[in-house]
Order: C-alpha cells, then structure tokens, then sequence
C-alpha cells in the first residue's frame, strides 16, 4: 500500500486535485489522506470546490487563513509538520506554485520524506512573484516532478533537473475540464442571465496588480473605458476586493462594470465558455479558456503559460506601457489560435499513477 498525504489550499489546487482524487480511489495499492491548509477559506473559494468537484472532505483542516506569506507560510509549515509525523506518508503530493505548495513540500523534505509536485516545471522567470519562488524551491526539493508540457520539462532540464522522474503527464486541469465540462456547461448563472447579452468575462488577484496604486488604478481605468465598448463580467476575488475598497476604486467599478461574487468551478467554466474573451492574471483561467477555444488578454508582463502565447491563444498586456486594454483585446480577437495540443490529451492520473508505482517498485 503507498501512503499519500496530499496538500491542498487554494482554488487551483482544488480543481487539479479533483481528478488524481478521484482515480486513485479506485486502487486498491493508493491511499490518500488529504491536508487542506485553509489557505482559501471563503465560502465561495474552498467550500464550493469540494462540494463540486465531489473531493472527499479533508482528513485534516489547519485553517491558516490570510496574512504575510511569512505568517501563513510558518502556520501551514507547523500543521503539515505534525500531521506528517502522526500518518507516517511514503510520499507527500503538492499541486502548483502557492504557499500551501511549499510549505508540503518543505515539511516533508525536512522529514526526509518524498515529494511529488503536479505542474512542475512551470516559469515565469520574474522572481519578483511570489509563484515563481515558490515553484523553484518546490522543484529542487522534489523527488518526483510531473509537468503539464515539454517546455516544463525543458525548464527543469536547463535547472539540472532530469532523469527518469521527470514526467511529461499532461496538464491535469485539462483532465478535470473534460470530465465536468457537460455538467459545467449545463449550469445556469445563479445571479443574472449571462448569455443575454456578449460579455468579456474578467478576473484579476495577484499581488503585482492588486498591492500596487498605480497598476490597479490604470486597470479600473482600462476596465470602465472597455466597458464602453464591450460589457464587461467580473466574479471578484476577496482581496481584490479589498484591495479595491481601500482605495476607493470598488464603487467606480461597479457603475461601469458587473461585479459578482466570486464563482464555483462549474459556474466559472459555464462563464468562460459564454464569454468572448477572458481577460485575466490567472494562471488557471488562461488554460480553461484555452481548452473552451476562447481568447485570452494576460494582465501581466509574463506567463508561465508561454505555449498559448506561442498558439495565438493568449496576450500579454503589459499594464504598465502606453498601450490599453480595448485595443490588446481586439488585436487578440483578431489573431487566430493554431490547431496545437500542448497540454496532453487529459490522462494525467492515470500517467500519475504509473510513475508512483514506478518509484516505489524501483
């Protein structure tokens, strides 16, 4: 029997997380005990996703909450610590680039127990993101790397990663898209009648657009200018809103634009797929929309995501250059997406799986 110990925090994780979960519950030689740190906490941005996407509920919860990366990042590091030394894991798996993914990963490397991380590889190359600091060390502390595309695995061998352990698996969001993508297309808004009328669908949250005046001033103001162009939907993250709150923005924002509540899964894909263009500094949402055909404008002066880039499926905006919103949104309409597939065909799990055998059969 291989052991597992799984920890989960934020959105992403949860929709990554939905189809390894459900696969391994159906081998008889995987057991998995899931640690949710709390690093999401809200209703609609943890509680949701379970319920959704039918995770089991977690084994264990720390209930971290917000604060500093060092704050949180220290709470999560001590309850993973203790839980480890309780269930005794042969492997720890962590998903993505958050605080709860590394905070897994040092734990357990501190225990001398392996780590996998599902979507390894991933660079922005900006260090000024906390993402990219944490996918780095994740990296090197990791015994198993599984990468969404070649270019991840191309990262880790330019970083003197390699070797039998370094698995091209696919992207495992792709997966989870695929096998809720009925259902999630069924689902009505719960708010308003989305599809009354053509919408850009928008999300921002990261710290680089949301913690800095100048940025997210010139992004309300690029918003309510393209709202005068197009109609403009945002399920609006909790700290964005916050953020937005604080400077007075929330209320300038929401006379030109529909501000919701943030959204489940389903909901979210149901939103992508109605929409004409996703606008977002969401690593997850650039690839959702991709896999829905749908264009997406990146506020962020890089992504992880280089392939849709490449595809003619993805924009950087750079928020800080003279140029605005509308006009990267149309040039992005206008450019036509290449019939490429870089992320798999949507059988991670199973790939997943394999390799753990693999590892513990060597």
């Amino acid at each position: 029997m291989i052991k597992l110990l799984t920890v989960l925090g934020a959105r992403p994780q949860f929709v990554k997380a939905a189809s390894f979960t459900r696969y391994i519950q159906s081998c008889p030689d995987i057991d998995e005990t899931i640690v949710h740190t709390g690093q999401h906490y809200d209703e609609n941005m943890s509680a949701v996703f379970f319920s959704e996407l039918q995770l089991p509920a977690p084994h264990h919860q720390l209930g971290v909450g917000s604060g500093s990366h060092a704050t949180q990042t220290a709470g999560m590091l001590t309850g993973i610590e203790s839980i480890l030394l309780e269930t005794q894991p042969d492997m720890v798996v962590v998903y993505g680039d958050t605080n709860s993914t590394i905070a897994g990963a040092l734990a357990a490397a501190k225990l001398h127990v392996p780590v996998a991380h599902i979507e390894s590889g991933l660079r922005s190359f900006n260090r000024r993101m906390p993402e990219e600091i944490n996918r780095i060390l994740t990296d090197q502390i990791s015994s198993i790397h599984f990468c969404p595309s070649q270019s991840a695995v191309d990262n880790l061998s330019n970083s003197g990663i390699s070797g039998d352990f370094v698995v091209n698996c696919g992207d495992i969001m792709l997966e989870t898209q695929l096998h809720y993508r009925d259902s999630a297309l069924s689902v009505s808004p719960t708010q308003k009648t989305i599809e009354s009328s053509p919408y850009i669908l928008v999300t921002f949250h990261r710290a680089e657009n949301t913690d800095h005046s100048s940025r997210l001033m010139k992004i309300v103001h690029n918003l309510c200018a393209t709202s005068e162009l197009y109609r403009v939907v945002i399920p609006l993250h909790p700290r964005t809103r916050v953020a937005l709150r604080k400077m007075g923005l929330l209320e300038q924002l929401q006379q030109h634009c529909e501000v919701i509540e943030p959204v489940g899964f389903l909901q979210m894909i149901h939103l992508i797929n109605h929409s004409t263009l996703v606008v977002t500094d969401s690593g997850g949402l650039q690839k959702e929309a991709f896999f829905l055909d749908k264009h997406c404008v990146v506020m962020r002066d890089e992504t992880e995501w280089l392939e849709l880039v490449e595809l003619g499926a993805a924009r950087l905006w750079h928020i800080d250059s003279d140029s605005n919103l509308a006009t990267n949104i149309e040039q992005c309409l206008r450019t036509p997406i290449t019939n490429r597939a870089p992320y798999g065909n949507g059988n991670s799990s199973e790939l997943i799986t394999n390799t753990l055998r693999k590892y513990f059969n060597q």
